[in-house]
C-alpha cells in the first residue's frame, strides 16, 4: 500500500509530464499547421508536372534517358523516411514495419537510403545495409535535403548499383490518419493517361525532346522526393500531436485518480487519530 507522501510525488510527477505532453502538443500543432500548408501549396505543382508527363507520353517516341533506363531488378535501394525523434504515436513503427514487409517479400536485394535517426537505428541494430543517411531538423524536412537524397539516389541508379528506386514514407490524409506507402521512384515512368491523352495532336518540341528531357526528369523526380518528404513531415507532426493530447488526456486521469486515492488515504489517517484520541480520552477517563 502506498503511502500519502509516495501518492502526492507521484500526482506531482504525473503533473510534470502533463505539462511537457501539452506543450509537445501545442508545438506540434503549431508545425503540423505549416507542414500542411506546404503539402497543400506543393500538391498542385506536382499535379501538374504529371499531367506534363502524360502530354509528352502521348507524343510518341521519346529519346531514351538515363532515368527512364529499364532494367531487370536485381538491386534496389528503398528511401525511408523517418522522424529523428520518437513520441509520435506508431508513426514510426508503421514505416519500419511497411519497410520490413517490402524488404521480406521483395525477391532481390534491397539497401536502405534512411531519412530521420529513427529508421537509421532500426535497421542499422539489425543489420540491414544502409548506404547513405540524411539528418532532418525538429521542424521538417528541407529542400536542401530533398536535393541532397535525389542526389544520392540518382547517382545510385544512373552507375547501376541500384536497378530501381523506391520510396517509403506515410501519405497525410489528416492529424489523426496516415498512411505508409511505398512508391517506385526510378526509373521514371509516364503516369498512366485516361483515354487518348494526345487527342491525336501532333507535338512540336521547342528546344529538341532531349534537352526537354534533360531538364524535366530530373525535376519530376526530385519533385516526387520533395513531395514525399512533406508530406511525411506533415504525418509525423500529425501522429506526434495526436500521441501527446492523448499522453496529457492520460495524465489527467491519473492525477484525477491519485487524487482521489490521496484523500482517501488522507481521510483514514485523520479518522485514524480521531480513534486513537477518543480512545486515549476514555482511558483517562475510566
Amino acid at each position: 500500500m502506498a503511502t500519502l507522501k509516495e501518492i502526492r510525488a507521484r500526482i506531482k510527477a504525473a503533473k510534470n509530464i502533463q505539462q511537457i505532453t501539452k506543450a509537445m502538443k501545442l508545438v506540434a500543432a503549431a508545425r503540423l499547421k505549416k507542414a500542411t500548408d506546404r503539402v497543400l501549396e506543393a500538391r498542385p505543382y506536382a499535379d501538374k508536372l504529371r499531367e506534363v508527363m502524360r502530354s509528352l507520353s502521348s507524343a510518341g517516341d521519346l529519346p531514351q534517358h538515363p532515368l527512364m533506363t529499364k532494367r531487370p531488378v536485381q538491386k534496389a535501394v528503398l528511401i525511408l523516411l523517418t522522424s529523428d525523434r520518437g513520441l509520435a504515436g506508431g508513426f514510426n513503427t508503421s514505416l519500419t514495419r511497411k519497410a520490413s514487409e517490402f524488404i521480406r517479400d521483395a525477391g532481390f536485394d534491397v539497401s536502405l537510403l534512411t531519412v530521420g535517426k529513427k529508421g537509421t537505428l532500426f535497421f542499422g541494430r539489425r543489420g540491414y545495409k544502409i548506404l547513405h543517411t540524411v539528418t532532418v531538423p525538429s521542424s521538417g524536412a528541407r529542400l536542401e535535403d530533398a536535393i541532397e537524397v535525389t542526389k544520392k539516389a540518382r547517382e545510385l541508379f544512373e552507375s547501376g548499383e541500384a536497378d530501381a528506386i523506391y520510396v517509403c514514407y506515410s501519405k497525410f490524409y489528416s492529424a489523426i490518419r496516415q498512411v505508409p506507402q511505398i512508391v517506385q521512384l526510378l526509373p521514371i515512368e509516364a503516369p498512366a493517361s485516361e483515354g487518348d491523352a494526345s487527342g491525336g495532336l501532333a507535338y512540336q518540341f521547342e528546344p529538341d525532346p532531349a534537352t526537354l528531357l534533360n531538364t524535366l526528369l530530373p525535376r519530376y523526380f526530385q519533385t516526387l522526393v520533395w513531395q514525399s518528404m512533406l508530406e511525411s513531415t506533415a504525418s509525423e507532426f500529425g501522429a506526434r500531436m495526436t500521441a501527446m493530447t492523448s499522453a496529457t488526456d492520460n495524465a489527467g486521469k491519473m492525477i484525477q485518480n491519485l487524487t482521489l486515492k490521496a484523500n482517501r488515504e488522507r481521510q483514514a489517517a485523520i479518522t485514524k487519530e480521531i480513534l486513537e484520541v477518543v480512545g486515549g480520552a476514555e482511558a483517562l477517563n475510566g
